[in-house]
């Protein structure tokens, strides 16, 4: 089923700061003149130039001693001559933060160090996805290496639903756990953490989602709490749980724990490789230490010293070097697999796996659990789009469906935000109960939307990040919902970002060389807050374009010296982009990417990943 038109009349709105920040951009931005001209795509966007100081960029140059196309796009950034060391070259050793700037670490650690000091059980609680999964994981590791391994625990996706819930916090207890620590979830669990402490059972939670109101907990560490000043909330849950490791291994160092116990300390960087993996996975902004977290765990995830990551590559027949690419489409789908279609441990028994012959089957099973969902996918995206086709002119998204599988509904809300530039909800229902996630354009905060709703009364569950959030609904406030999101956005206009595409520079086809892809890739690694570079090959003629794989359109781009420049529009062919360019073979387009490597028979290319194109005027 999909959602009807919204009522009008309503007097709620998007949070002051949200739309004030529309109308800022609305009016800086109305203005200015489209990139080549295009004030139309393909796609229907607009196109326009970053600004740059091209005076200051070659300061930049000369003081960093950088390439002029690289202090460019540093330039663009905002990034400092001060910054460009750390920026190009991030470490640990120099970026990572103070664990203590964190509210309530020194509480945690020292409720840890008791209970390790009295032989307690300790119980780390996690979260089926990525995140959660290698944030379990990672304590797991460390506990398990100084001869305290806890007991693991992951909520069922289907049964549970998402983070701490009293029956399995009482549950653990009677497991004999006398502390739980939970990662990636806690942060607005209250009536479960209630239940906990009332049963007399300590709760430290590590989580990174926004924290309104206090929760029941022995302490709670995270830096998205009202009580929290370090800065720090741009950290994943991993980030958060290694934070917390590298606090509690200086508290045991400093207590001698290591010597009185005959063991040695461990090695906190080989758990680099979860923290990168869910850094990129989650979405977090790939700034400040994060970006030290990304580079040291693809590093470490290339070297293949986890049997689990070792297992999953083989399955996947990926090989290393590792980027992010292969964190966010090869190995992170097929982690959370489990928890979108399968057994919601599967993950974290794969992370946490001791030897090959343990990772091997577990590796298998995520694979076809990862088939699985794009299966369910694939269905569900193709039935979602049409029924958001009928939403077109509203300003956000929001479709259920009697029997989508709640597990996929996250891709699909992904999959619709990209495709129609709004922010999306999409609902999937078992019964008269349903489960969803949001996920939003930049300038949108649907996490706190998604509290909103639930602190009125319309959701019975919910939170979230800026971007991506879930929530739990019956089916018969559906319409009440996309009421109340439809007076929450009267009136507004979605960001200009979000409608935008914003070009960094022209490329020739003959100047896309893996010398220029070099310099790109130094500036990285790219995701949210650090936006991957863009590039329009401009004037250029179709030679070729057709649909390759799983609905990709794979073109050639002729320059003006004959030069040949491959491209690809990945999941396109049934999109507005991808349909005008197989009608415009043969005919010159602009057409604006990413620049990127590709090995294909032993020979290195450049091609340019395309995200949108245009008619040359």
């Amino acid at each position: 089923m999909s959602t009807p038109g919204a009522p009008s009349g309503a007097s709620h709105h998007l949070p002051r700061a949200m739309h004030a920040r529309g109308r800022q951009f609305a009016r800086s931005m109305a203005d200015m003149q489209p990139a080549l001209s295009v004030a139309s795509s393909f796609s229907g966007r607009r196109w326009l130039f970053r600004e740059t100081d091209p005076a200051a960029a070659r300061a930049l140059s000369q003081e960093a001693d950088i390439s002029p196309a690289l202090a460019n796009l540093l330039c663009a950034r905002s990034v400092r001559p001060a910054e460009v060391a750390d920026y190009l070259n991030p470490t640990l050793r120099r970026l990572l933060p103070e664990p203590f700037l964190l509210n309530g670490m020194e509480k945690a650690v020292a409720r840890a160090v008791q209970a390790l000091e009295a032989g307690d059980r300790i119980a780390v609680f996690g979260d089926y996805d990525v995140d959660g999964s290698c944030a379990a994981a990672l304590l797991h590791d460390f506990l398990a290496e100084i001869g305290r391994p806890p007991l693991l625990y992951i909520p069922d996706r289907m049964r549970e639903g998402y983070g701490p819930n009293a029956a399995a916090l009482l549950g653990l207890k009677n497991d004999g756990a006398a502390l739980v620590i939970t990662v990636d979830c806690g942060a607005t669990a209250h009536g479960a953490l209630q239940s906990a402490r009332d049963a007399g059972l300590d709760v430290i939670v590590l989580d990174h989602h926004a924290a309104e109101s206090p929760v029941a907990a022995y302490v709670q560490v995270n830096p998205n709490q009202p009580e929290d000043s370090s800065g720090l909330g741009y950290l994943c849950a991993t980030g958060v749980a290694f934070l917390f490791a590298v606090a509690l291994n200086r508290a045991l160092r400093g207590s001698d724990w290591y010597e009185r116990q005959g063991i040695a300390e461990p090695d906190l960087r080989k758990s680099l490789d979860l923290v990168g993996l869910a850094t990129v996975c989650d979405v977090v902004p790939l700034t400040g230490i994060n970006r030290a977290f990304v580079r040291g765990g693809e590093a470490r995830l290339s070297r293949l010293e986890r049997p689990g990551i070792r297992a999953l590559a083989g399955i996947a027949r990926a090989t290393p070097p590792f980027s992010l690419y292969h964190c966010g489409f090869v190995l992170g789908p097929r982690i959370n697999a489990g928890g979108r279609v399968g057994s919601s441990r599967l993950g974290v028994e794969l992370l946490t796996a001791r030897t090959d012959e343990d990772a091997r089957p577990l590796a298998e099973a995520l694979d076809r659990h990862n088939r699985e969902r794009q299966a369910i996918e694939s269905i569900i995206v193709r039935e979602a789009t049409e029924a958001a086709a009928r939403q077109d002119n509203a300003p956000f998204l929001l479709l259920g469906g009697s029997g989508w599988h709640q597990g996929v509904v996250g891709i699909v809300a992904g999959r619709l935000k990209d495709r129609f530039r709004k922010p999306a909800f999409v609902v999937g229902f078992e019964s008269e109960i349903g489960r969803g996630s949001a996920r939003s354009v930049p300038g949108i905060d649907v996490g706190a939307l998604v509290r909103a709703a639930r602190d009125d009364g319309l959701l019975s569950a919910g939170g979230g990040h800026a971007m991506a959030a879930g929530f739990s609904l019956a089916a018969q406030h559906l319409d009440a919902f996309h009421g109340w999101l439809a007076a929450r956005f009267a009136g507004e206009a979605l960001p200009a970002a979000s409608r935008d595409l914003w070009l960094d520079a022209l490329v020739a086809p003959s100047g896309a060389t893996p010398a220029l892809a070099g310099e790109i890739d130094r500036a990285g690694p790219y995701g949210a807050g650090n936006a991957e570079p863009v590039f329009a090959a401009s004037d250029v003629r179709l030679a070729w374009a057709d649909v390759v794989g799983r609905g990709h359109v794979r073109l050639k781009l002729l320059g003006s010296d004959g030069a040949v420049l491959s491209g690809i529009a990945f999941r396109s062919a049934e999109t507005e982009l991808g349909g005008a360019l197989l009608a415009a073979r043969g005919e010159r387009i602009h057409a604006a990417g990413f620049l990127r490597t590709r090995t294909w028979n032993g020979r290195t290319e450049v091609q340019l990943e395309v995200a949108d194109a245009a008619r040359a005027a």
